[in-house]
């Protein structure tokens, strides 16, 4: 990975570095993968081919999508995906047998969570014996080789949640049953969604699956909205991670707190922009499929509050949390103290997903106390009272100290760094000024300047392309053109949420 500008930290389990197969922001998929899986898609479609024919197709081409990268791994989604399948049937033909059911979603919960935590947690579990077993003196933990080097699955948290969630909303009743083996199977391995989401329910793309439109406008909107998701990548997204990556790569007693704060800020614009990206190509590509997804992103560093940035921050991941994991635990119904304690272990839990690591727990937990603090200030707070751009300032300062376990690659790390932001950190050596010159090269006041104009000045994508207007097509093809010189000659860079 060319110049490491995808923030790739040391993950859970060992993941193949070759992800370029997978990428919407390859030439292999712009000019080849595309063009022809379209192509296909609307030849069938004007040869006037049933969706049966027309969803194998969608289904071989999410394998080949998918299985490019390992093949081995099409093997892994298959089996989930059978396996829920034919426990979503089990909980539909159990009628009024309401243990039969319970037992239906006991099963699909325990092994979908099983396969998800045996490939993204075994290392951690190890790592963290390792650590418990020096600190006891109880010597070093003998560890099965096989056990050293799993590789961890493209995207398995996001199509293990799409899968998990059809047979607990096929329990709920929130959901249809598929209608063959072959739409469920189409639904979970659409390649637009399959590696980085959003996370889509059954529930609301059920109807679709056998009854979706396919026009021009619809085809030209999600052309426009893939071109503007693209210039999002590489130009935005990919030239802050540069900034972040130089910031966070530098080391104790080596950088300046100006130059930390400038990366974290760098490194707080790379992953919304990289992230609201792949959404939006995600989305445009879905809708040149006749589909409707899920908006994932409005506006996020805008928000006034926390609990204001979680309702725009990764809008499915907030929605799945809130309805498979707060609600379940009891949410707001069991007096203030429970409904405290809901949040944290739902953001603890929430970040934990996001990886195996005690950064992302700890920065689980602080935005699970900031939900908590916030839900206990309540409405009428003092807080509440301030002006609007104070409160969203306040807001994205707390974020920007999240965002420094986030990006850390350990919890020394992340200390370190928070200790020079706020000018304790270790005295300089006498190397630190060329590191912080060669930090400060990579930063440019113009991206900056542009970065922060599309944050808190510009509305959402949605909003810009929610209908057609040509002139708006002809701004995302010119950026899609840009985005595609600049792409050819940078080095590969993955999205930063295919490792979680």
């Amino acid at each position: 990975m060319a110049g490491r500008s995808a923030h790739c930290r040391r993950l859970p389990g060992r993941l193949l570095s070759d992800l370029s197969r997978v990428v919407f922001s390859s030439h292999i998929f712009i000019f080849y993968f595309l063009p022809i899986v379209v192509g296909i898609y609307y030849l069938l479609l004007w040869r006037g081919a049933g969706s049966n024919v027309r969803h194998l197709f969608l289904t071989c081409a999410g394998m080949v999508f998918y299985g490019w990268w390992n093949p081995w791994f099409v093997l892994l989604m298959l089996g989930t995906t059978t396996l829920d399948y034919n426990l979503g049937r089990m909980i539909v033909n159990a009628g009024d047998d309401e243990r039969r059911k319970k037992l239906g979603v006991m099963l699909s919960v325990v092994s979908n969570l099983g396969v998800l935590a045996f490939f993204k947690y075994t290392a951690f579990a190890i790592e963290s014996a390792q650590s418990v077993a020096h600190a006891m003196a109880w010597g070093d933990i003998t560890v099965p080789e096989f056990f050293q080097n799993i590789v961890l699955p493209a995207g398995i948290s996001f199509y293990v949640f799409q899968s998990l969630s059809y047979c607990i909303d096929l329990y709920r009743g929130h959901a249809k049953p598929a209608e063959s083996f072959l739409d469920f199977t189409c639904f979970v391995s659409l390649f637009p969604h399959l590696v980085a989401g959003p996370i889509v329910r059954y529930g609301i793309i059920a109807d679709q699956m056998r009854h979706r439109e396919h026009t021009i406008e619809k085809f030209s909107l999600g052309i426009t909205r893939f071109g503007f998701g693209l210039a999002k990548k590489i130009l935005l997204a990919d030239s802050m991670g540069a900034m972040a990556d130089a910031a966070f790569g530098a080391g104790a007693g080596n950088l300046t707190a100006s130059a930390a704060w400038v990366g974290v800020i760098a490194y707080a614009f790379q992953i919304y922009f990289d992230f609201s990206a792949y959404s939006d190509m995600a989305i445009g590509l879905a809708k040149m499929l006749g589909f409707y997804f899920v908006e994932n992103f409005n506006s996020p560093y805008k928000s006034v509050s926390i609990t204001d940035f979680w309702r725009r921050w990764h809008m499915s991941l907030s929605a799945f949390l809130r309805d498979y994991l707060y609600i379940p635990l009891g949410g707001n119904r069991h007096g203030s103290v429970r409904t405290y304690v809901n949040l944290m272990l739902t953001m603890v839990i929430g970040g934990l997903w996001h990886g195996a690591s005690w950064n992302f727990i700890i920065w689980g937990a602080i935005h699970g106390g900031m939900l908590a603090f916030e839900r206990l200030m309540g409405k009428d707070s003092i807080y509440a009272k301030l002006p609007g751009p104070l409160k969203v300032a306040i807001t994205f300062f707390i974020l920007l100290i999240t965002w420094v376990f986030f990006r850390a690659e350990t919890f020394e790390v992340a200390t370190q760094y928070l200790s020079i932001m706020f000018g304790a950190g270790p005295p300089l050596v006498a190397t630190a000024p060329v590191l912080d010159i060669q930090i400060m090269r990579h930063f440019n006041t113009f991206q900056f300047v542009i970065c922060a104009f599309a944050v808190w000045a510009m509305p959402n994508t949605q909003t810009i392309l929610h209908r057609f207007v040509w002139w708006k097509a002809l701004v995302g093809l010119g950026l899609f053109a840009l985005a595609v010189a600049m792409m050819f000659t940078r080095g590969h860079s993955p999205f930063l949420y295919f490792q979680f």
